[in-house]
């Protein structure tokens, strides 16, 4: 089984104890200690930095043929699949998730690198138009060392959906995971480094470095060295890292927070859309930028509707991620789970009523675990906090709408423009709602589910640029225009 030592970095090709402050990991079913990592520093950064400059501009990996640079994908993809155990019971640990769902992500991580390995394989440059004695040519080039900074909701998948493109562009990253969940990223780094050894790349093109985003992240953003970001996290955050990335004209996509509605048409199919609806707020405990927390039903079909819904939400199952029939799994940490229940505590004082839920559940196998209630609530106009801000928890917020009209302006009343779900039998209807709804993803009669060939990403407040696709390569590349002159006399100024 493969080994995570959890007090350890990887800094400028080799793994160590961090020179920063330690920070205990908790398993959020128990409130158990699971490991103590220590930070690295602002210094180390900065060495790991110099350490993936060198190392992304040695021969041996930037004159690397793309074919060849799919093999330590191909290799990566590998190496996950043959610990995905070990892998998925880590981030269960580390995360509280449930084990069908980290089995899924480790899953979704080896496959992203084997994607984009094939979209490596088969990816082409072109030669343009040519408009004189010449032949133009437009060819793509590694940036040299990028930033990656991840959440802590679903670490291996979100890694994995920055490292395999940036690498496969031929690039050095900088990873810095979440700091309540480091552990998952730390096993992945070191299935990474074992890659690069045994194709004899360098290791110093990978650096895993935790701490706390506002130390290393900050750290990560400004250093030289760095010439793109890709952050996923918090609008605020993002915001703050724009801002910081601006000042150096350095490109960034920003995958951010989201308050996505999910919508049920009076003729849609009631059974597909209450399990969806479901699956779409309370899966991962509702710790997922693209849950539909606002659920938008037709008038005449309301009542009927949510009541039905509340009823099989109390009957889901609560409990740790390693328990085989659980549906709501623990929050990620106790003080995530207290800023949940100050929603829904502001919620009750907007005059929201609490249909099921809006506490945490008693009794002793609860007691030291980070866990909450799913909760439903109604009777709030949709410009209330609670229908605006996105809780990241286990909290769905129901609203009526009379017609079409009224369901897009309330859809698109948010800051946000993540995601939107729709239920319908109506094609037509599907279509003009999917079209007019301002989000970056929208599933029809289902929820949820991912392509790794697909580009995923948000509008407005919900991010810039997108992940996944065969576009994902050159997103960590630098375009360059070549003229290549066929004229046989020389130019007008020759001589």
């Amino acid at each position: 089984m493969l080994r995570t030592p959890p007090d350890e970095a990887l800094v400028a090709g080799r793994w160590r104890r961090g020179g920063g402050a330690a920070t205990q990991t908790l398993d959020p079913a128990t409130g158990a200690a699971l490991a103590t990592v220590h930070a690295v520093t602002p210094d180390e950064v900065s060495e790991a930095a110099r350490a993936a400059a060198r190392a992304a501009a040695e021969p041996h990996w930037y004159d690397l043929l793309p074919h060849r640079r799919a093999r330590l994908l191909t290799r990566v993809a590998t190496l996950i699949e043959d610990n995905a155990e070990h892998l998925a019971a880590l981030q269960t640990a580390d995360t509280g998730k449930a084990l069908t769902e980290t089995r899924a992500l480790v899953a979704s991580a080896a496959a992203t690198f084997r994607y984009t390995a094939a979209a490596l394989e088969t990816a082409e440059e072109a030669i343009t138009p040519s408009r004189g004695a010449y032949v133009t040519l437009s060819v793509h080039e590694p940036i040299g060392v990028v930033g990656a900074i991840n959440p802590w909701n679903s670490p291996v998948a979100s890694d994995a959906q920055k490292l395999a493109p940036a690498l496969a562009a031929g690039n050095a990253v900088l990873l810095k995971p979440a700091e309540w969940t480091p552990l998952v990223s730390l096993a992945l780094g070191r299935l990474i480094t074992q890659a690069l050894g045994e194709l004899r790349l360098p290791t110093a093109l990978l650096a895993v470095l935790p701490g706390p985003g506002r130390v290393v992240g900050d750290a990560i953003v400004r250093d030289p060295h760095v010439g793109r970001i890709a952050f996923t996290g918090g609008t605020e955050t993002g915001r703050a890292l724009a801002r910081t990335a601006a000042e150096k004209l350095m490109p960034v996509s920003l995958e951010l927070g989201g308050k996505s509605p999910t919508v049920v048409l009076a003729d849609a199919d009631i059974e597909q859309a209450l399990a969806g609806v479901m699956f779409g707020v309370f899966s991962s405990s509702g710790q997922s930028c693209i849950a539909g927390s606002r659920l938008f039903v037709a008038r005449a079909l309301y009542d009927e509707f949510v009541g039905e819904l509340v009823a099989r939400v109390t009957e889901l199952r609560v409990g740790p991620g390693t328990r085989p029939d659980t549906q709501v799994a623990p929050l990620v940490h106790p003080a995530h789970r207290d800023k949940v229940a100050a929603y829904v505590d502001l919620a009750r004082g907007e005059g929201a009523r609490v249909l099921c839920g809006g506490a945490a559940p008693e009794g002793p196998d609860y007691a030291d675990g980070a866990y909450y209630l799913p909760t439903v609530l109604d009777g709030l106009p949709n410009d209330a906090r609670t229908c605006q801000e996105e809780i990241f928890g286990p909290v769905l917020v129901a609203l009526p709408f009379d017609d079409e009209e009224d369901l897009v302006r309330q859809a698109n009343d948010s800051v946000y423009g993540l995601a939107c779900g729709i239920w319908t039998r109506d094609h037509r209807a599907a279509w003009r709602i999917a079209r007019r709804v301002e989000a970056g993803t929208v599933w029809i009669n289902t929820y949820k589910q991912f392509s790794a060939s697909t580009p995923f990403g948000g509008m407005k407040a919900s991010g810039l640029g997108r992940e996944k696709g065969r576009d994902a390569i050159r997103a960590y590349q630098r375009q360059k225009s070549l003229y290549w002159g066929t004229a046989t006399t020389p130019l007008p100024w020759a001589g």
